[in-house]
């Protein structure tokens, strides 16, 4: 049974809206149930806009079958004023994928497990990442932040990427930021 905390947010992506995040999980573990043989990367990142009376938040969770196609959707959440402050809306960023990283139970991330675990010796794999957009080269404003935003994200056992590497972010989410 899911709690209030995980009910309360909806996902959508082109083809469905309001999926509830067991919708998103039981999609997930569809896709992956395809080809248990696959290379499955789960990844989760955040993106942010600022706009004239609000600042818009995209969520984006991407499972990925390594060259063979992938599933997505993004959850959006929006504060109602301008967040300036960099550190603030990168450290927001940062706590909404965690949130979303949280929804995936350790019960759940077995169920994963468990699709490609009969498959590991025909090189099945299955790895979950936190994509940060944030960035350490000498031009990017955000590079002083990333020491602080990759540990907390180590700090719940998710493995962090950052720019170029981040594209659920950067990428993805970020298209619909601009909305």
């Amino acid at each position: 049974m899911e709690t209030d905390f995980v009910s309360q947010y909806m996902f959508q992506n082109l083809q469905e809206r309001n999926l509830t995040f067991e919708q998103v999980f039981e999609r997930i573990l569809r896709f992956m149930n395809r080809e248990p043989s696959g290379n499955y990367r789960l990844m989760v990142g955040t993106d942010s806009q600022v706009h004239c009376k609000k600042t818009v938040f995209i969520t984006g969770i991407v499972i990925q079958n390594e060259g063979k196609g992938a599933w997505a959707c993004i959850r959006k959440a929006i504060v109602p004023r301008k967040m300036l402050q960099l550190h603030e809306r990168i450290s927001y960023e940062t706590s909404l994928t965690e949130t979303i990283v949280s929804m995936f139970t350790p019960e759940r991330k077995n169920q994963m497990i468990d699709i490609v675990l009969p498959n590991i010796y025909r090189g099945a794999t299955f790895t979950m990442e936190g994509h940060l957009d944030i960035g350490a080269g000498k031009r990017n404003k955000t590079r002083e932040y990333v020491k602080e935003m990759v540990t907390r994200l180590e700090s719940i056992g998710i493995e962090p990427k950052i720019k170029p590497d981040a594209f659920v972010a950067s990428s993805y989410a970020n298209r619909y930021t601009k909305r």
